[in-house]
């Protein structure tokens, strides 16, 4: 079968969050034989998608893992995919997800661009946990839970140099949450394209640091929006491949839009 490596939330190769993407000819196989591809292709996340039949709520089934685990939610594996049924003529036009989350949506764009439609993250302010500043290198302005759908807790730190500046102990952050941490501020400068900043380490699915995290920006968005006011904004995660993600805030669901690149394809022969 076909394997294709997609970069996601990027207009350009070698740049946003890199995913591997499967079109499965039927249902998935083992989740041991899942488990394994993803543990060799060896990026944040791997999506393994097949057609579903016509007249249901879905079109494609989606599942993604970690090279260590399968997630409930990946934005950047779900554009990735959607990007590959698009540019191979696999399905045309909005294509439905069957997910652990849900039904995911994914509307293509002019130019390229892909927009996600995922629910929106419940945020609960919560305490600050012990010994969390000393992890992350800096100390939260403030903290809160974004549920079990997304596993994080949301930090909002000082400014935007102190999230670009941060050097985490990986091994103390994964006690602190589920899946790990979205570090994130206001951005210095909104001219230069973006409203805010984030990062996000997730030790606990053996990523210490994602490049570009789609579902982190479910809990972003109505953080950000009602602090500056405006449903739809554009996110810079700084990561060192970095990409950008616009938000709209839409109640209880969030649109995540953003481009993709395929930089690899060849055929899996395990």
């Amino acid at each position: 079968m076909r394997i294709r490596i997609v970069d996601a939330f990027t207009d350009r190769p070698f740049a946003g969050n890199p995913a591997g993407v499967l079109l499965l000819d039927d249902g998935f196989p083992d989740d041991d034989w899942l488990q394994n591809v993803a543990l060799e292709v060896n990026h944040a996340e791997t999506a393994f998608a097949h057609r579903l039949p016509e007249g249901g709520e879905a079109d494609w089934a989606l599942r993604w893992f970690t090279p260590v685990a399968e997630v409930a939610m990946c934005g950047h594996a779900t554009l990735a995919t959607a990007h590959v049924l698009h540019t191979t003529g696999a399905h045309e036009g909005t294509v439905r997800f069957a997910t652990r989350s849900g039904v995911l949506v994914a509307t293509p764009g002019a130019d390229g661009w892909i927009t996600l439609d995922f629910p929106t993250a419940p945020l609960t302010e919560s305490e600050v946990p012990a010994g969390l500043a000393k992890a992350l290198g800096a100390e939260p302005v403030v903290a809160y839970d974004t549920g079990p759908q997304v596993g994080d807790l949301l930090v909002e730190l000082a400014d935007e140099r102190t999230v670009l500046g941060l050097a985490p102990d990986h091994k103390s952050l994964g006690t602190h949450s589920a899946r790990g941490i979205i570090a994130t501020a206001r951005a210095d400068d909104p001219s230069l394209g973006y409203d805010f900043v984030s990062r996000c380490f997730f030790p606990n699915v053996g990523i210490d640091e994602d490049p570009v995290t789609g579902s982190a920006h479910t809990a972003l968005a109505p953080h950000w929006s009602p602090r500056l006011g405006r449903d739809d904004l554009t996110g810079l995660q700084a990561s060192r491949r970095s990409g950008l993600v616009r938000t709209g805030l839409r109640g209880d669901r969030t649109l995540l839009t953003g481009r993709a690149v395929t930089v690899i394809e060849g055929e899996l022969l395990a």
